[in-house]
């Protein structure tokens, strides 16, 4: 399964990470909305999708904060996708990343910071070469509060110009998430050396801890995920 899934993927994969880089974001300047309870230990979700989760997963286990990082679908019409089903475009899902973290440690808005440093955000349904549904931006939030930031961060940004386009990414309400199978979980972690993740994933993640240094987690103690 996992040698029919690449062979039909591998190309719209390799497009979507080598994506051109996006200009520097800077951090929500607006107030944050406030919590509508007072802050505690529990663990809140975040749930964001910005092109090939290979490769944007890679990036945020790398932040002190969070705690889990699952690949997966979220956003389409059809119960219990495959790889193989999104992939082809039908099932209205868009691949995406489900963010376990400790908003005592890490804010939403700085996660979208790292969301929106880490893609582009302009371009409708589609990541560099890679064109579809599936490789839409977006925030599906899943507090009123999450929405509150996300429509004031994509307001600023389109405000100041940061990027030469207009930001396209959908902010909807969260619905149903989908892990993706296995073996697409953890691979930058897993397959260090792999030629992908050697040539693709490690330039990405080096420019991003060289851009985001003081929110790293210590040297080697990035937080994996999985179903």
């Amino acid at each position: 399964m996992r040698t029919q899934v690449f062979a039909l993927c591998a190309a719209a994969i390799v497009a979507a990470c080598s994506a051109a880089p996006t200009p520097t974001v800077p951090a929500l300047a607006v107030a944050t909305p406030p919590m509508s309870t007072p802050p505690d230990t529990t663990l809140h979700l975040a749930t964001l999708a910005n092109g090939c989760f290979w490769c944007t997963e890679a990036v945020f286990q790398q932040l002190q904060g969070v705690h889990k990082v699952v690949s997966g679908y979220t956003g389409g019409h059809v119960a219990n996708p495959t790889y193989r089903a999104v992939c082809d475009g039908t099932t209205g899902h868009a691949e995406c990343l489900q963010i376990s973290y400790d908003p005592n440690v890490i804010s939403f808005a700085e996660l979208l910071e790292v969301f929106f440093n880490t893609h582009d955000p302009t371009t409708l349904n589609r990541q560099g070469n890679d064109v579809g549904t599936q490789y839409r931006s977006g925030i599906y939030y899943h507090t009123p509060e999450q929405k509150a930031t996300s429509e004031a961060y994509i307001a600023q940004l389109n405000a100041s110009k940061v990027f030469p386009a207009p930001i396209v990414t959908e902010v909807t309400a969260f619905g149903t998430f989908y892990p993706a199978e296995d073996y697409h979980q953890n691979y930058f972690l897993d397959n260090p050396n792999q030629g992908y993740c050697a040539f693709v994933i490690r330039p990405k993640v080096e420019k991003f801890k060289k851009q985001f240094a003081g929110k790293l987690r210590p040297e080697g103690q990035a937080v994996k995920g999985g179903q």
